[in-house]
């Protein structure tokens, strides 16, 4: 069951993710980032992938609360998949036929990663001294990564932002599943509880970082380093948070490690991109779509004084 709902999580959070992005490419938003998310509210396009990534949050949450976070989280990578089509349909990328192998190849990867790990065991909470450790973590490099993307080409931004948000998508999802097992024994308790505001918190943040990788207008990187480091995020923090038990032997072992050193060379293949591709408006887009924009063609003669410059 918890399977099924993951795959659904999946689907339902590329369509959010891309619809977003749409929003973003069609009327690029200007300004600070802490406000981001309520100048893009102002969008039907944004709102409703708001309203598919609300409801993969549902069927995410009641996956994590049913199943282990180290088997949910890793399923959730096949929005890569889901979303390089959607992105084509819906936002005019122009994706190669390489950026889909990659997309399969991590997708792949992770999926031999999650049978040969065969995570299990677990428990519904830790102490709020590990909590503090491992959020502390994830924080802080989410931090680093996403002030290292100040100033970077729009590949390298998607990718570096993507990277931060899925670490902090990871950090989302234990706590969802602590979250999600407190409201099945007692509802009312959950609201006196420290974890509810920290997920609120976090999870706002994960969406505006989201948002501004999207922004860059290159979906491929984006998508691919957020659904790859959110398992992986996930995986760490369900055998050191949540204490469930990856069970391999020597063989397991190096083959887990393969899978994963395979899917992190996909991921390479995706971030190397060097410009965006998606057709936007001429006022719009990526970084380098704007550069074109204002370069001036170098057969224009020049224009006389009295023109009006927008002409």
């Amino acid at each position: 069951m918890e399977i099924a709902l993951a795959l659904a999580a999946a689907l339902l959070f590329a369509l959010g993710t891309v619809l977003q992005q749409k929003a973003g490419l069609d009327e690029p938003v200007e300004g600070e980032a802490s406000g981001l998310l309520l100048r893009m509210a102002r969008r039907p396009v944004w709102l409703a992938g708001i309203a598919a990534d609300a409801l993969g949050y549902v069927a995410q949450a009641i996956a994590l609360t049913i199943g282990r976070l180290a088997v949910v989280q890793p399923l959730l990578v096949s929005s890569v998949v889901f979303a390089l089509p959607l992105g084509v349909k819906l936002t005019g990328q122009k994706v190669r036929r390489i950026d889909v192998a990659a997309a399969v190849v991590v997708t792949v990867s992770l999926g031999v990663f999650l049978v040969v790990a065969d995570p299990s065991g677990g428990r519904d909470d830790a102490p709020f001294g590990e909590w503090l450790i491992a959020g502390g973590a994830c924080v802080a490099a989410s931090a680093v990564l996403a002030l290292a993307a100040r100033g970077t080409r729009p590949a390298r931004k998607a990718a570096l932002l993507g990277t931060s948000c899925g670490i902090l998508f990871g950090l989302s999802a234990a706590l969802t599943k602590a979250v999600g097992d407190q409201v099945a024994d007692a509802p009312l308790e959950v609201f006196l509880d420290w974890q509810l505001y920290a997920l609120i918190a976090v999870g706002y943040v994960s969406m505006t970082i989201s948002q501004l990788s999207l922004q860059t207008g290159v979906l491929a990187p984006a998508i691919a380093t957020a659904m790859a480091f959110d398992p992986i995020a996930s995986v760490l923090l369900g055998v050191t948070i949540m204490q469930e038990s990856l069970h391999t032997t020597t063989a397991g072992s190096i083959a887990a490690c393969a899978a994963l050193a395979a899917a992190l060379g996909g991921l390479v293949v995706l971030a190397r991109r060097e410009d965006g591709s998606a057709q936007t408006k001429p006022a719009g887009g990526t970084q380098v779509t704007r550069a074109k924009a204002a370069r001036p063609p170098r057969s224009a003669p020049s224009a006389p004084a009295s023109a009006d410059p927008r002409s």
